[in-house]
């Protein structure tokens, strides 16, 4: 496949872009048509909204609120009220407008008045939803309500389609994730076509996907919030999956090979651990639908679509990009050497393979200061309390944000959150009594009662995030109504934030439980071995405590907000966990696949443990930590988002990144592997017999070869010695066949000189390693007699075998 995308790249290219603009086009006439399911069935909120529905099935659209103070005198004075009077009217006039209903007019005028008299609202109910109302319209009423402020008169305006005026210019955080991403690529790659590569096959993943999501929503019932997490883990994995195979392509190259046979190992090696990591990922965001959690379903379609799509790009697109540059996928000064000084020798030096030689020679040390800090980072989760933030955790600077404070100072601070006891049968004046002498209700207003069904309007004392609100709503269910003998249900905006946090809270178990055994089960079978997925369940499950440690640490005590600018504290949105269980289950399954499918690939080679580990650490790493910083800043850019459940998705996500891919796949896992030795790769004969193969390398197409050619039975000798030329005593000499079969294992003695035993004449591979220096491994041609060959091991580098 990546060679026909090679060869026939205008093709492939000109159907992507045709792709891209057709589905815009159609999304773009379309339209959206988002939509926010939060309830849930078989709960005690939902029936409250079933009874409501029925009751007064001519309410709709959103309802949103103006807010005014004054210093000095009271809103009814007369100049208070001439100023705002007419703004209150010139907006019940406008074109998209149901009604409004202020302080001055009607019975219930007097009610949305402070007691101070200092603080008055008025309510404007649009004739649409909130996403649905045109943000001109909600300007003009912005404009004309803040319109009338003077000295001494403030105005403010709250609500869910005052709050969609306010966010950012939709786009402005992809610009700035995927500028972020263009530095990152152009230091790692040094060449602009280099940098441009990821980023362009990305941009068509994410532009795919949500175009497609966009149509999608007109089918079924996708969140608003679907797209920004669509957006936000497409850029992430679709720069990501083009980085490793660019790399891949370019090493290859370097080492003189032909472009296109560069892409097609490129795509046939590293192109196959993207598309078993792109399935990983998908699985585990379809984890998300055993929580049967409606809201959710839309959320797992999109960002499911965009990942596909992304994969696709990567495994499709890319080469025929490669097919396009040749060469120039190189920096200027890389194609200047390779003409110069020819392709150079394959080995990993520098940082990583120094890194890789420490983790090896001090794994108990590495592995125990990594444990400490995932450990204290973890330490928060144990305080973490779902809920649901409102606009009373914006930003200061907002008027959602100061319309809340506003409404809480005249009013009390339940009066945000509201909750509504739907009745429908029994004693409703004994239930009113009952809920009014309710330790923690400041008031309870019964309303007319329509078609049998009479809700009471209850504000609580406490604020509608607080833990006292929570427990009142579990009083009036369990005590107050029963005793009032009434068949009423608790419900409201509030109530239900409950109800799904508690929801969500009980199925977090088998959700986590579910997307931990498909991920085993997945590498089990790649890896053909069990410690290797058992280990990286334990990683998951560290990364996912130690990065909800910083949510909770973030958004819940509220360290570091300010700096941010991300609002007030609250509770964790209580569908972030599960979101971000499965993307970050499905990323770190990522960096594990590309890490230890390296590993395993030396290990088939070798049966050298140590030195797989080395090897495949000293190579990957400084790949992985690449793309882990480029994916921390695609999702921390999403904090300019407006979003505050994406700002806080992005932050969460960033840090489960940066741990996941600085600590525990660079320094604990590595360091559990050299500890675990030869027990990596162990798999019971009885299962592996039984399990399908599903190799995430390519098949060694030299594995069957015949050990030499016939001959008589010779050895090759020498001595291993370092680059000062100091004997290494205890270096591990391996002989195999090109394919990679091992014939014999040695060590070096005191004086650094070693034997193996060659079968006969014909071409091997050498491979001498040393804990204190590095590794190296060469062919070596044996004739008739015994081949002296001596290796030289420099201080900190890797050669890799293939």
């Amino acid at each position: 496949m990546a060679r026909w995308c090679f060869r026939h790249r205008l093709v492939v290219l000109l159907l992507w872009v045709g792709a891209l603009c057709g589905l815009g086009l159609t999304a773009s006439t379309a339209g959206t048509d988002y939509a926010n399911v939060f309830s849930l069935p078989n709960t005690d909120s939902k029936r409250a909204y079933d009874l409501m529905e029925k009751a007064f099935p001519e309410t709709s659209g959103d309802t949103d609120t103006v807010v005014w103070k004054v210093d000095t005198g009271t809103v009814r004075d007369q100049d208070v009220r001439s100023r705002i009077e007419p703004a209150l009217e010139k907006i019940a006039g406008m074109d998209g407008i149901g009604a409004v209903t202020g302080p001055y007019t009607g019975e219930r005028g007097a009610a949305q008045v402070s007691r101070d008299g200092r603080i008055a609202y008025a309510q404007v109910t649009f004739t649409e939803r909130a996403n649905s109302v045109p943000k001109e319209l909600v300007q003009d009423v912005v404009d004309t309500a803040q319109g009338a402020e003077r000295g001494g008169l403030q105005v403010e305006l709250g609500g869910q389609a005052i709050q969609r005026v306010q966010e950012p210019p939709t786009g402005l955080a992809e610009v700035v994730g995927l500028v972020a991403a263009a530095v990152v690529l152009f230091l790692a790659f040094g060449s602009l076509f280099g940098m441009l590569l990821p980023i362009g096959v990305a941009v068509f993943g994410v532009g795919t996907g949500l175009f497609s999501t966009q149509l999608i929503s007109h089918a079924t019932d996708v969140p608003d919030l679907a797209p920004l997490l669509a957006t936000l883990i497409g850029l992430g994995v679709g720069i990501d999956y083009a980085l490793f195979i660019v790399t891949r392509h370019r090493r290859g190259i370097l080492r003189g090979t032909d472009p296109e046979e560069a892409a097609v190992t490129a795509l046939n090696t590293s192109g196959r651990a993207v598309l078993f990591a792109g399935g990983t990922v998908c699985i585990a965001l379809a984890g998300m639908l055993v929580t049967n959690l409606r809201f959710l379903d839309g959320v797992v379609i999109g960002t499911s679509l965009t990942v596909v799509l992304s994969v696709l790009a990567a495994t499709t697109l890319l080469p025929a990009f490669l097919g396009f540059l040749g060469p120039r996928v190189l920096s200027r000064r890389q194609r200047r050497r390779l003409a110069e000084q020819g392709p150079e020798p394959e080995r990993a030096s520098g940082l990583a393979a120094r890194w890789s030689g420490g983790v090896q020679r001090r794994p108990r040390t590495v592995a125990a200061l990594a444990v400490v800090v995932m450990a204290v980072l973890a330490l928060p989760v144990l305080s973490l309390r779902l809920g649901a933030t409102d606009q009373g955790n914006d930003q200061a600077s907002t008027t959602t944000r100061k319309a809340y404070d506003l409404l809480a100072e005249g009013f009390g601070p339940g009066f945000n959150g509201p909750l509504q006891v739907v009745a429908s049968g029994g004693d409703t004046t004994a239930l009113v009594k009952g809920i009014e002498t309710t330790s923690g209700v400041a008031q309870a207003v019964a309303l007319p009662p329509a078609r049998g069904v009479t809700v009471i309007q209850v504000v609580p004392t406490t604020s509608p995030q607080s833990k006292e609100t929570d427990d009142l709503i579990d009083t009036l269910r369990d005590r107050v109504i029963p005793e009032a003998g009434a068949q009423a249900h608790v419900g409201g905006v509030t109530a239900v934030s409950k109800d799904f946090a508690a929801v969500t809270g009980d199925r977090l178990p088998l959700f986590v439980a579910t997307i931990i055994g498909l991920g085993f089960l997945l590498l089990l079978i790649a890896f053909r071995s069990l410690v290797v997925p058992l280990t990286a369940a334990v990683m998951n499950l560290f990364a996912a405590a130690a990065s909800f440690g910083v949510l909770v640490a973030v958004f819940q005590w509220g360290w570091g907000l300010d700096l941010l600018g991300l609002g007030k504290e609250g509770p964790i949105n209580a569908f972030l966990p599960v979101i971000m269980l499965s993307l970050l289950f499905g990323l770190s399954m990522d960096y594990q696949v590309f890490l230890v499918s390296r590993m395993h690939e030396e290990w088939v080679h070798t049966k050298d443990n140590a030195r797989a580990v080395r090897v495949g650490l000293a190579e990957t790493s400084r790949v992985i930590n690449s793309a882990a910083l480029i994916m921390v800043c695609v999702f921390l850019a999403f904090v300019l988002s407006g979003d505050p459940s994406a700002a806080a998705a992005g932050v969460g996500l960033a840090a489960a990144v940066a741990l996941d891919a600085f600590i525990l796949r660079t320094a604990l896992v590595p360091a559990a592997m050299h500890l675990l030795g030869r027990s990596n790769w162990w798999l019971p004969e009885w299962l592996d017999k039984r399990l399908p193969h599903l190799a995430v390398e390519p098949a060694e197409e030299q594995a069957a070869e015949p050990p030499a050619a016939v001959g008589p039975a010779s050895v090759v000798h020498g001595f291993i010695r370092s680059v000062d030329g100091d004997a290494v005593h205890g270096a591990s000499v391996t002989l195999m066949t090109k394919g990679g079969r091992q014939l014999d294992r040695v060590d070096s003695l005191a004086d650094g000189s070693y034997i193996v035993a060659v079968p006969g004449p014909g071409t091997y591979l050498l491979a001498a390693t040393s804990a204190s220096y590095g590794s190296r491994a060469r062919h070596v041609v044996v004739g008739g007699g015994p081949l002296v060959y001596d290796v030289e091991l420099a201080d900190h580098e890797v050669d890799a075998v293939n």
